[in-house]
């Protein structure tokens, strides 16, 4: 048989995949996977359950219908002053992941060097390396997160095409501040580079910060792909609704690799998700304040089971560190540890890293229902209690 692809098929299943499979087998409360146990707002779904019924129910534009890309538009004027042509600036995607394979497979050239900032969200890697790209990587690491900024200007270099910037970031809950962000944004003006700036958790920005889009700072207008999830600022993951501003030239070369991929999304939730992207102010200071009510009590619960629980300020998760309750192993053995010994499911901060050197914390999801989260909590302080 002839082999497939070298690139692809050297990666194995996703450490989420795999707690949650072990989670199911032990009936564990699984804390691993990041997404939340509610269905969304009840407006949003009616309007795309009545959009099926009403139709249409056939192809949409390439680019997605007028409605959401305008309304993806507004957004941009709306929370970051930014003026956006719908027309040629704004196209839609079947998720946020898609945008990324998109942008990657538009933009890069055989050999092109790409940046990428570790931890990382585990669809970049493998999509860089498909798509021809050269992976430079760069640790942010555990507690503090600081963004090393000699490592980062030395992984630059005039074969650079891009940096992928995650922030609010996955895992590790940090929300870049406005001097890391000149920093990188003089770098991608020394290197003429760009940045593909994954934003999904936009609006899940924590205690009185506010997230700051790099394509608002000066000189960024024309080099940024700023990627936004309906998914994820509506509590509906499966529905997969992305969307990507972008200046033309570069939109043009994206749209180029989304008509291969995905083509278009499905015409309902892309009208749901117009209508929700203008919602009142109140919703989304809802959604912010909720999921840090949410971050805070599982915080708590926690630190009450010994735990020395890192900040994070935003995204739906927390990370602790395991030496502090007194586990000896790596972090892939303590996640297993929990899930068939205590009934609460995380996954390693270890799986975000692609060299050795981090293995000593957990990443819990905070964004379920209370009662679950005090349930986990509980789990876990009778287990390290006893241990």
């Amino acid at each position: 048989m002839k082999p497939a692809n070298s690139v692809l098929s050297s990666y194995g299943t996703t450490v989420f995949t795999v707690m949650s499979a072990l989670a199911l087998e032990h009936g564990s409360i699984n804390l691993g996977q990041g997404f939340p146990d509610e269905e969304g707002p009840e407006d949003i779904r009616r309007v795309a359950a009545e959009t099926v019924m009403a139709g249409p129910n056939q192809y949409p534009p390439m680019m997605g219908i007028p409605e959401l890309r305008q309304a993806v538009a507004t957004h941009n004027k709306r929370f970051y002053g930014l003026d956006v042509d719908w027309q040629s600036e704004v196209m839609v995607t079947s998720g946020a992941t898609e945008a990324l394979a998109d942008c990657f497979l538009g933009l890069i050239e055989p050999g092109d060097e790409v940046v990428l900032i570790e931890p990382l969200y585990d669809s970049y890697l493998p999509m860089v390396r498909r798509a021809g790209g050269v992976p430079k990587l760069v640790r942010v690491e555990p507690p503090a997160w600081e963004m090393p900024r000699a490592d980062l200007e030395q992984a630059f270099s005039e074969r650079t095409k891009f940096l992928i910037l995650n922030s609010p970031h996955n895992p590790a809950g940090k929300v870049f501040d406005a001097e890391e962000l000149a920093f990188i944004a003089g770098l991608l003006e020394r290197y003429d580079a760009y940045a593909i700036c994954d934003e999904v958790y936009e609006h899940l920005v924590f205690d009185g910060a506010a997230h700051v889009p790099l394509m608002t700072l000066p000189g960024m207008r024309e080099r940024c792909l700023r990627i936004g999830s309906a998914g994820k600022t509506f509590s509906a993951t499966g529905w997969k609704v992305g969307y990507i501003t972008a200046a033309p030239a570069l939109m043009a070369a994206v749209a180029k690799a989304h008509q291969f991929v995905t083509f278009t999304t499905a015409p309902n939730l892309q009208k749901a998700t117009a209508f929700g992207l203008g919602k009142e102010d109140a919703y989304f200071e809802g959604l912010a304040a909720d999921q840090r009510q949410k971050r805070d009590r599982l915080a708590a619960g926690l630190a009450a089971a010994g735990f020395e629980v890192l900040p994070s300020a935003g995204t739906y998760f927390l990370s602790v560190d395991i030496r502090s309750v007194g586990f000896n192993g790596d972090d892939e053995a303590f996640c297993r540890h929990i899930t068939t010994e205590a009934g609460v499911t995380a996954v390693p901060v270890s799986a975000f890293y692609q060299e050795a050197g981090i293995d000593h914390f957990a990443r819990f999801c905070f964004c379920k229902q209370d009662s679950l989260l005090d349930e986990a909590a509980l789990r876990l302080q009778r287990h390290f209690a006893g241990a």
